[in-house]
Order: structure tokens, then C-alpha cells, then sequence
């Protein structure tokens, strides 16, 4: 791009000399008949609506639990998958196929009830008015 400007001194850029010596440079042509304007219209497109319902969510979130769970079971793996309401949060338990004891859960009992202990002292901790 820099070899086919000339600056306004006149003095052409490298490599331009060379061109210029064989071609000629014209401006473009303006149109030869003047077009009308015509206003153009534009219209601002309408957002699309959003349609949330949390009891739809809360239904496919355990219908889609259950088919997990249903998965697990049929094929003899030892993981179970729940929801804490209260806490918004997946809970998933590792469970020994042979004796069915829980081997781990994820978050641990403990994790849950003091997410929840916390929740009560919470009101304690910070109280905002309105």
C-alpha cells in the first residue's frame, strides 16, 4: 500500500516510479446520472422473549437425575446423583456395588450442613433493610 501513495510534496514512494512510468493514473468516475436518495427504513428488531420457569427447570433437572440414576443402576456402577434445594448445588454419591455402603459423597455431609449452618447465621452476620 505504501508504494502506491504519493505524499503531498509530490515525491513518490519507491517501486511507484516504475509503475508510473508506463501506466497512467485516473480518478474514478462519479456517476453519470444522479441517483435519488431514498430514505431507507430501519426498523430496530424486536428481542426475543425469554420464557423462564423455574418449575420446569426444577422438573427436567430431576427428571434428568433419575435417568442418571436409572443409568448408573443398570449398569451396576456404584454412583447415585441428587440436588440440595436449598443450597442450588449437585450432590454425588460413590457407593460400593458389593455391600452398598457410601463410600464418598461429594460434597461430604459435613460441607452441606455447614453450608447450611451458615446460611442461618447469615441473617445474624449481615442484616440489610430495605
Amino acid at each position: 500500500m505504501a508504494s502506491d501513495i504519493t505524499n503531498l510534496a509530490g515525491v513518490k514512494a519507491p517501486g511507484q516510479a516504475k509503475a508510473a512510468a508506463g501506466a497512467s493514473v485516473t480518478a474514478p468516475h462519479a456517476p453519470a446520472k444522479a441517483e435519488a436518495a431514498v430514505p431507507l427504513k430501519l426498523e430496530v428488531p424486536k428481542s426475543p422473549e425469554i420464557k423462564y420457569d423455574p418449575n420446569k427447570v426444577r422438573e427436567n433437572l430431576s427428571a434428568a437425575i433419575g435417568m442418571l440414576n436409572k443409568q448408573m443402576e443398570a449398569s451396576k456402577r456404584g454412583l447415585g446423583f441428587s440436588y440440595d434445594e436449598s443450597k442450588k448445588t449437585a450432590v454425588v454419591k460413590v457407593i460400593d456395588a458389593n455391600s452398598g455402603e457410601l463410600v464418598r459423597q461429594i460434597p461430604t455431609e459435613q460441607i452441606l450442613k455447614m453450608a447450611h449452618q451458615i446460611d442461618e447465621y447469615k441473617g445474624m452476620l449481615y442484616n440489610k433493610v430495605a
